[in-house]
């Protein structure tokens, strides 16, 4: 019997892993949580963050789709209890930070603020602190609790002597306590090993959910080279909790395609309390960061706080959402597809900004994205994308999808 070729092989693989996963998968006897009842929508488990000493909510609030008047949508999480709110200079064209600087004004010194900036290779360290000074200005406060060098993916850009001159200065002046990485592209391993061996990383932000996680397909795909190859994250994960390194994961629902799994929810199970569930019952992670954009997703994403335990029929969900999204879903820390693209297209960054368009249905969130890759996909208009047919491994149609997110977001 002859071998199926790459693309039947891979379309094998994906029936076989979800058709054979509910036996492997450790999941709880009853059919919701033991940690936790479905109904809570109240932060239950705080937890250190690693050398900052903070003690910070389990589930924390993503602000990058935080816009003008959305104040009280803070106040819901904050009366819910979370106490940790993630924004970066770039969301939503600052208005996150200045939403998020009125919402907190009198309630400072009881929450945790990280910010991020975008720093590149070559960067001063006083350009890097005019920009933080700005940050600071639409944040309405005299510190930030953890600055992030946001979306690295290149090593250079954390080779940069300018930023620890920054870092060492805007720490004697008081205006960040804390200095962390966040990432979530091709080259992600490559620089969070590179962070932590310098130590110059006080917490990591990473992509991380269970579509990404070796251990969800590895158990049944021994015989196949396609996904084992890629263990790096978690042993990454469990290095930066050996040297005390905090750990807030994002893009944990793997495109948070939620509309298309509310047949599927069932008795108060919830795909998005299943997912963080995951991303939680790993010891190396310390909290999720998700973005919250209405009151009802606050409160169904609380349902997952304090608990650990994936049950049977969470596990059923997180199978069905593979089978429905697995294949147009960009794991963008696997980079198989790194160097496919003979003109240099940075292909897993390009289907990230596709991701916030498409399935977060975020377009201008998606074109500010979109921007920070310079030319990006530009040369995928000339190509006949041939060079990148076939470079994925989990069966993505590269050739498919860059021309036209350029054509959407440039």
């Amino acid at each position: 019997m002859k071998n199926p070729n790459p693309s039947s092989r891979r379309g094998f693989l994906r029936r076989s892993a979800f058709g054979s996963l509910a036996g492997l998968f450790p999941f709880t006897s009853s059919s919701t949580s033991a940690a936790i009842p479905q109904s809570t929508n109240h932060v239950q488990r705080y937890v250190r963050l690693g050398r900052t000493g903070f003690q910070i909510s389990d589930i924390t609030f993503g602000t990058s789709r935080l816009r003008r008047g959305q104040e009280k949508l803070v106040h819901h999480a904050l009366d819910r209890g979370v106490n940790y709110f993630d924004t970066a200079e770039s969301y939503t064209r600052g208005a996150s930070e200045t939403v998020l600087g009125r919402a907190l004004g009198g309630e400072r010194d009881k929450v945790f603020i990280a910010s991020k900036t975008h720093v590149s290779a070559n960067e001063s360290r006083q350009s890097i602190m005019a920009k933080l000074e700005a940050s600071l200005k639409r944040l309405d406060t005299h510190y930030i609790d953890v600055y992030f060098n946001h979306a690295v993916n290149q090593v250079d850009r954390l080779e940069n002597p300018e930023w620890p001159e920054f870092v060492d200065r805007a720490k004697q002046q008081g205006k960040i306590r804390f200095v962390g990485m966040s990432g979530h592209a091709g080259n992600l391993i490559e620089c969070l090993d590179h962070a932590l061996d310098a130590d110059n990383v006080d917490v990591l932000l990473v992509a991380y959910n269970f579509g990404q996680d070796p251990e969800f397909y590895q158990r049944f795909t021994r015989s196949f080279d396609l996904i084992a190859k890629h263990p790096d994250l978690p042993r990454v994960l469990a290095k930066a909790k050996t040297r005390n390194v905090g750990v807030v994961t994002m893009k944990t629902l793997m495109g948070a395609r939620l509309n298309d799994m509310r047949p599927y929810e069932k008795d108060g199970a919830s795909f998005a309390q299943a997912a963080f569930r995951w991303v939680l019952s790993n010891p190396n992670v310390d909290a999720v960061t998700i973005s919250m954009t209405s009151p009802e997703r606050i409160d169904e994403y609380l349902g997952a706080s304090g608990g650990y335990e994936v049950s049977q029929r969470e596990f059923e969900l997180l199978k069905t959402y593979a089978h429905l999204n697995g294949a147009s879903y960009c794991r963008h820390a696997c980079n198989d597809c790194e160097g496919a693209c003979p003109y240099g297209v940075p292909i897993a960054d390009v289907l990230r900004t596709r991701m916030y368009a498409t399935d977060y249905q975020d377009v201008p969130f998606a074109r500010s994205e979109y921007a920070l890759l310079g030319d990006a996909a530009a040369a995928c208009l000339s190509c006949s994308g041939q060079p990148c047919q076939g470079a994925c491994t989990h069966g993505l149609p590269i050739e498919q999808l860059c021309e036209p997110t350029h054509r959407m977001l440039a």
